[in-house]
């Protein structure tokens, strides 16, 4: 299982690869606000444990295993972000509660939040009710 850190690797390098077609270590410190010398730690685990393909100076590649958690976690993220909108997280601090759940939820949770995503989304009666009730608290504070 890899840790969070590892996830957190693996999925700004799955974004940097779809968005530019490549990912340095440079831009992957900068994207998660990290020492270079402590991304180049992790790609060499993340080679050890198969999730990519590390190469010094010349770069680095998911292998497939790699690419399939990439996705899987960019997805995740994506999700998540979806669920806070649809039950009224304010805009401002999805973000960061999304940096702070995704990690503690099983696969299993996150399975079945996509599924009341779907009931929701067929279902607009019911985030109308949930927007109500957040109007509701606003006026009682």
């Amino acid at each position: 299982m890899p840790t969070p850190s590892m996830e957190d690797h693996i999925e700004q390098i799955y974004l940097l690869i779809d968005q530019k077609g490549y990912a340095r270590v440079s831009d992957i410190a900068e994207a998660l606000s990290v020492l270079p010398s402590s991304v180049t730690k992790m790609v060499q685990k993340l080679d050890k444990d198969g999730y990519l393909i590390y190469e010094r100076y010349r770069g680095l590649s998911l292998t497939p295993k790699g690419k399939k958690l990439g996705k899987r976690l960019v997805e995740r993220h994506s999700l998540l972000e979806q669920f806070l909108r649809l039950i009224g997280v304010d805009e401002n601090l999805i973000y960061n509660d999304v940096e702070g759940i995704e990690h503690h939820l099983s696969w299993n949770s996150i399975d079945r939040i996509a599924d009341l995503i779907q009931v929701l989304e067929e279902n607009p009666k019911f985030v109308q009710k949930i927007a109500a009730l957040k109007d509701l608290e606003h006026h009682i504070e």
